[in-house]
């Protein structure tokens, strides 16, 4: 018997032919990213529609404060320790059920704010949680709500306290956090933060470390100021609530770790409604949203200020001077209608009389601001310095705040003009 053996050719696949695998390949990519998507969006409509079940539609409002007063137990979230005693942590979360996310609002804790009836020298909005936990009972948690509802313009439906050891116990209960530390950080004199850039697994303690830096001394731009500070605050604290939070292990996790922080808080919320509102906004994202910027930073001197504090003077020291109109206009979206710091208003850019000793840049971007009444008298001095008429001290800080240069030196001075040296 003969036995042949055939060999199939293989023939060129035809154009038609070529089209249709590319289709299929088309339509099976749009089917996994549609997938994909609806996956996440229909995640996200079911979270939302459990936020609102649980909360209805109002946001909800909670200041939360980082007590600094040092060689405090955990048990002991409102006192004032051997030193400092302040809120270190100003951050006003905003839950809300529809969006289904929470908006991080981040207040400078140096940022200045009238104490009238207060003797207090150095009146940063932080102080005033040291100056009511004077009182007996300690009143700090409600005299810095009042002030934050005054600055922001939004209600605030209640506070929750933890100092640094509370802090530390919280991350130690949930295993730690895992932090991306970007670029090498390195502060031996202030939070004693020592850490190398890359991923890494932190305890309490580490993570205290990492959160408090703003005096970075690695040689970088990383960390060197307030407002980088805050950006470090809501990371961790976002890590905490994604571990907090995780919608496989909220149900369990959350009522224990709130029983577990029963007496290391304090809070004028009912603990079974932080549970509630907390497994209803598991999976929400976290947005920060900062209030001013390093521009509003400034160094101001002694001066006499009436009204700031009941004696109407200010000593030395780093400020944030924020401007109530721009703060207003930040969270018009949340639903504020006015910000207030007590201070007198700004006045109209155009009625302010400046002599410049700087770059014709500076004067260019001053003008563009409304500072027309300007005229350029001599070049840069690398002072950074701006003089005011003695009576007239919040021009003096509206003018230093327009430079956008940030920690400019803030005298009072003779005459009738403000002198700004670059």
């Amino acid at each position: 018997m003969e036995y042949r053996s055939f060999v199939l050719a293989r023939r060129p696949l035809g154009r038609r032919t070529t089209l249709i695998i590319i289709a299929a390949v088309v339509i099976v990519l749009i089917a996994l990213i549609t997938t994909a998507f609806l996956w996440r969006s229909s995640r996200h409509w079911a979270g939302g529609v459990a936020a609102r079940l649980t909360m209805g539609d109002k946001p909800m409002n909670v200041l939360l404060i980082a007590n600094n007063g040092r060689d405090l137990k955990a048990s002991d979230p409102l006192g004032l320790g051997s030193a400092a005693g302040q809120a270190d942590v100003i951050l006003l979360a905003r839950v809300d059920p529809r969006a289904h996310a929470i908006y991080a609002i981040t207040i400078p804790r140096d940022a200045l704010i009238a104490q009238p009836r207060w003797h207090n020298s150095v009146p940063k909005i932080k102080t005033l949680f040291f100056m009511g936990d004077q009182e007996t009972p300690p009143r700090g948690p409600q005299y810095l709500t009042q002030a934050v509802s005054a600055l922001t313009g939004l209600p605030i439906d209640g506070y929750i306290v933890a100092n640094f050891a509370g802090f530390k116990e919280a991350v130690d209960y949930v295993g730690g956090l895992t932090v991306n530390v970007k670029e090498r950080i390195y502060d031996p004199q202030f939070s004693h933060a020592d850490f190398k850039p890359g991923v890494q697994h932190m305890n309490g303690a580490q993570a205290l470390a990492f959160i408090r830096v703003r005096q970075n001394q690695a040689g970088n731009s990383y960390r060197i100021n307030d407002y980088q500070r805050m950006q470090a605050e809501v990371e961790v604290l976002g890590l905490l609530r994604n571990k907090l939070l995780d919608p496989a292990h909220a149900s369990t996790l959350l009522p224990a770790f709130v029983s577990h922080m029963n007496h290391d808080v304090a809070t004028n919320l009912p603990h079974d409604r932080l549970v509630r509102v907390g497994i209803a906004m598991a999976g929400a994202p976290v947005f920060q949203v900062p209030i001013g910027s390093v521009a509003d930073s400034m160094i101001l001197a002694r001066a006499d200020v009436p009204g700031i504090n009941h004696a109407g003077i200010i000593d030395e020291a780093e400020y944030v001077v924020l401007d109530p109109a721009q703060v207003q206009a930040r969270l018009a979206e949340f639903g504020s209608h006015s910000s207030s710091t007590g201070l007198p208003p700004f006045p109209a850019p155009g009625s302010v009389r400046i002599e410049l000793h700087g770059s014709k840049h500076l004067a260019l971007h001053l003008e563009h601001l409304g500072f027309v009444r300007l005229r350029i008298v001599g070049g840069p001095t690398g002072e950074q310095r701006v003089v005011y008429p003695s009576r007239q001290p919040v021009v003096g800080w509206q003018v230093a705040r327009a430079t956008g240069i940030g920690n400019m030196y803030v005298q009072p001075g003779s005459g009738d003009v403000v002198t700004v040296y670059e």
